[in-house]
């Protein structure tokens, strides 16, 4: 039994229920106290904005994981912005700062929208170790909660443990699960959406096996997935996620081209924010490969995988 699944549900419930805010407030803390706390003393260093206040910004936003090319993009946007409004004091650049991030980051607020096919068949793939499992578990019982019926496929069939995981989830939410050990993924996942359309089944989350994209068989692998998905359903995938774990930084821009370029990511799910400062590499992603985000994670709750939203996202990390 995962540990997950170990928690007292009257204990749970007895709990005051905090709100998301206040959730992803915390589970931005890491990310906050890298990013923003520095400003304080920077902000006290320097009374006006000048060329050595943002040079220090620049050092702060690269520590951050922002990356390079957006935090050049960010200070451009802020040195246009300061001298569109006539700033003049420091204090006055988080304002500033925080709206050319909200400007950055806006394209990537997209949220997943499940409505136009049955089965809608979203194929989830990432390295090993990013939260794929977890993440569908947490997507199911969302679903679930909209009143929709969902099945799971056990696309991950060399792991054992991955499809325990699955089996696990599927009866917490009390979905039905196609697996199988030690077959073609392809195939298992083939029967699950057939399955799915003989009986009336609204989504279909297809797990894969954890890989890196530099295993370049694996990654073929991956492609014959995403065709046989086509030969069940032509329309399908109707939704290709990557799962990144936001502690691997600027690593997640690797991941996402190369998966990218080998499946065809319309998605990403940003999994494990409360454990690292390195939350700034979404900015990255914005800049260097804006795939809409469509959930963040930021907590093992069920509730702490939500879908993104720019100014909540911006808000808990400046507050």
């Amino acid at each position: 039994m995962f540990s997950f699944f170990k928690k007292d549900p009257a204990a749970e419930a007895a709990k005051p229920a905090a709100s998301w805010a206040e959730r992803l407030k915390s589970g931005l803390s890491r990310t906050r106290s890298a990013l923003t706390q520095p400003f304080a003393s920077l902000f006290a260093a320097h009374a006006k904005i000048d060329e050595a206040l943002y040079e220090e910004l620049e050092t702060i936003l690269i520590t951050a994981d922002v990356g390079v090319e957006a935090t050049q993009h960010l200070l451009g946007a802020l040195r246009a912005r300061v001298k569109r409004d006539g700033l003049t004091e420091a204090g006055q650049l988080k304002t500033a700062l925080k709206a050319v991030l909200g400007e950055l980051l806006a394209p990537l607020e997209q949220p997943l929208d499940v409505s136009g096919h049955k089965p809608f068949v979203i194929m989830l793939a990432g390295v090993n170790g990013a939260g794929k499992t977890t993440t569908i578990g947490k997507l199911a019982w969302r679903l679930r909660q909209e009143g929709r019926r969902v099945m799971l496929a056990a696309g991950d069939t060399f792991r054992a443990a991955a499809r325990e995981q699955l089996e696990e989830w599927g009866a917490r939410n009390q979905v039905e699960v196609i697996g199988g050990q030690g077959g073609d993924p392809a195939a298992v996942i083939f029967d699950a959406i057939q399955s799915a359309k003989a009986r009336g089944i609204d989504v279909v989350l297809a797990d894969t096996a954890g890989r890196l994209p530099t295993q370049l068989h694996l990654m073929e692998e991956l492609k014959k997935i995403r065709r046989v998905i086509q030969k069940a359903e032509p329309s399908a995938p109707h939704e290709v996620l990557l799962v990144l774990d936001a502690n691997i930084g600027q690593n997640a821009l690797t991941q996402a081209q190369a998966f990218d370029e080998a499946i065809g990511v319309t998605g990403l799910v940003l999994t494990k924010l409360d454990g690292t400062a390195k939350g700034g590499v979404i900015a990255a992603l914005a800049k260097r490969r804006p795939i809409p985000v469509r959930f963040i994670g930021v907590g093992e709750g069920l509730e702490d995988l939500q879908p993104f939203r720019v100014d909540e996202f911006v808000d808990a990390l400046f507050a």
